[in-house]
């Protein structure tokens, strides 16, 4: 074998493993993006869900729905103005 020809199999075999590299590199980078794309997804799915729970929180815990729950279920009351004592420092 002359040394051009081991030269032309060098290179050869560089040339396919760049090939095969470029190959592999692409379909990783594919799979990278569908996982971002799939990601992205779910983090707005998520943020849907966040937005509804503290909809959801606002609703439940509002004033009104409070104080609703403390006069037929617990029995409170707003006491009278002559029950309530004023103490100052």
């Amino acid at each position: 074998m002359s040394h051009w020809t081991l030269i032309n199999a060098l290179l050869l075999a560089a040339t396919v493993a760049t090939g095969i590299a470029t190959v592999h590199a692409r379909q990783q980078s594919r799979n990278l993006y569908n996982e971002l794309q799939r990601l992205g997804a779910d983090r707005d799915r998520l943020n849907v869900t966040w937005g509804q729970l503290q909809l959801e929180q606002a609703a439940w815990s509002g004033p009104g729905r409070v104080e609703r729950i403390a006069r037929e279920q617990l029995g409170m009351a707003q006491p009278a103005s002559e029950d309530i004592v004023l103490i100052s420092p």
